[in-house]
């Protein structure tokens, strides 16, 4: 059996930005993504997360601290992830990448990208995820 982890992020617009990586999650690497999120989309960006123990570290926080005029972090309320559109994400990706067929970690990777790849390609399935109306975000 083999794992393999992704970070993500949705918009409600369609966009979808991710990374595949088959180590641990760790502020490192949610520096890295954020930091590539900020550069791709070239605006100011808000991204809501869940309380995760590496999302409220000290370097995560140095990091945003830093970079207040590129990122913001939202904290959901703790045991929500039923308010989180990326969820759905994550639901549609276990439904079509079956890991139990992957015959090697990089077979599971490489199907992993292959999907989101094809996600970030219809945004009209993206902007789906915002459709429940549990996760309806409004912007003000």
């Amino acid at each position: 059996r083999f794992k393999v982890n992704i970070m993500s992020a949705v918009a409600s617009r369609g966009a979808l930005w991710f990374t595949v990586f088959p180590g641990k999650f760790t502020a490192k690497v949610m520096c890295a993504f954020l930091d590539r999120l900020a550069r791709q989309a070239r605006r100011k960006v808000h991204v809501i997360v869940d309380r995760h123990p590496v999302h409220r570290s000290k370097a995560v926080r140095a990091w945003l601290a830093e970079n207040t005029e590129r990122v913001e972090l939202h904290l959901m309320p703790g045991y929500s992830p039923e308010l989180n559109p990326d969820e759905l994400l994550n639901a549609d990706l276990k439904h079509h990448v079956h890991a139990a067929r992957s015959t090697s970690i990089d077979d599971l990777a490489r199907e992993t990208r292959r999907f989101l790849h094809r996600r970030q390609h219809q945004p009209r399935i993206v902007c789906g995820y915002f459709a429940a109306r549990h996760v309806r975000y409004t912007i003000q």
